[in-house]
């Protein structure tokens, strides 16, 4: 059994420090990607306070599929370009959106959705899952989340 004791008063970056060392631990000789994914949504979960959503998409032909999360049922397929996950998956780089509303093609998956952060984790120059995380509070997300759940993607890239 796995037990990790996020610290609810330390700073924004240590508390991403942390998630990091947990997710290495859970994924550390683990080869099957689905299982990782899952254990990592989990921590996720775990971690980062003000989430109503937390999880992947993967990379399957050419669109996004819903991999494992925690929160509501989720849209299932995601076209390239099409969303914030989508939009992230088709450009490779981070989108981070303070207002879903105001995101022009937002697919909204659970209209409690105030904010969303999404993470492509890239392997060998191209994007094979994001990490999408939303909140039921406008701008949760902010640069220092970002670059905890980029740092997280990055560890995740071969495991996933």
């Amino acid at each position: 059994m796995y037990e990790f004791a996020p610290d609810p008063h330390a700073p924004k970056n240590d508390v991403y420090h942390d998630l990091c060392l947990a997710a290495r631990a859970l994924v550390e000789g683990e080869s099957d990607g689905v299982a990782n994914m899952a254990n990592v949504a989990a921590l996720i979960w775990q971690f980062v306070p003000d989430l109503n959503w937390a999880g992947f998409y993967r990379v399957v032909d050419h669109g996004l599929v819903l991999g494992p999360f925690i929160g509501k049922p989720a849209c299932i397929r995601i076209p390239f370009g099409q969303g914030v996950c989508g939009t992230a998956a088709a450009s490779g780089v981070t989108q981070l959106v303070p207002d879903v509303h105001a995101f022009p093609g937002h697919i909204a998956c659970d209209g409690a959705s105030q904010s969303e952060l999404v993470v492509p984790v890239l392997r060998d120059g191209r994007v094979w899952a994001v990490i999408d995380l939303d909140s039921p509070s406008l701008a949760r997300f902010d640069a220092q989340d970002a670059a905890g759940i980029e740092a997280l993607a990055a560890l995740l890239a071969e495991a996933i």
